[in-house]
């Protein structure tokens, strides 16, 4: 069973926490989150799950950044959301749809007791500028029967930024893994 709009407003800041919250984003059975002003995309040509890939920030300037087919980008979304009790579950809106963007590739499912960022896994059928702030995707909840053992996993619970695939800590659990937004020398990188 899905919660309607009345029912999302009503557990709000007990089972659900949308921050910031905005009444204007609230539908009949779902919330329409915002897209953050940043995206990181992949640099190597060949990802590896074993490894963890580097990766380059954008800023989504006010006038917009158009993303290119065949190019994954990850977001976020503006909005900071927990869920307690309810599993938290997000899809495209029809509207960006309809301009061809995918705002999740495959993990739309969340899990009971997820708290963070959405990130977004977005990929665009043909050219389109998007915008920061712009509603992204909608958020809705599931009513949960049984016991259950709240997420907690260490590595997407809690985050505070997009989050890449970290599926290599599961694949290589004992290596240390240097930060990967951090920007190699020329020299290092196998340069001159």
């Amino acid at each position: 069973m899905i919660l309607s709009g009345h029912e999302i407003r009503k557990h709000l800041g007990k089972q659900i926490v949308i921050d910031p919250f905005d009444e204007s984003h609230l539908n009949p059975n779902s919330y329409n989150l915002t897209l953050h002003d940043e995206l990181l995309t992949y640099e190597e040509v060949v990802l590896d799950m074993r490894l963890q890939n580097r990766v380059r920030r954008l800023k989504i300037p006010k006038e917009g950044l158009v993303l290119n087919p065949s190019q994954l980008y990850l977001g976020r979304t503006r909005e900071r959301t927990e869920t307690h009790g309810f599993v938290p579950m997000i899809e495209g809106r029809s509207s960006v749809g309809r301009l061809g963007l995918f705002v999740h590739v495959t993990a739309g499912f969340g899990d009971v007791g997820f708290c963070g960022f959405w990130t977004l896994e977005m990929f665009a059928v043909q050219p389109v500028r998007i915008y920061p702030g712009v509603g992204i995707c909608q958020i809705f909840y599931h009513r949960l029967e049984g016991d259950y053992q709240p997420y907690a996993s260490d590595k997407y619970q809690h985050n505070r930024d997009i989050q890449p695939s970290l599926l290599f800590k599961e694949l290589n659990p004992d290596a240390a893994w240097p930060d990967p937004q951090r920007r190699l020398p020329f020299q290092e990188q196998g340069g001159g």
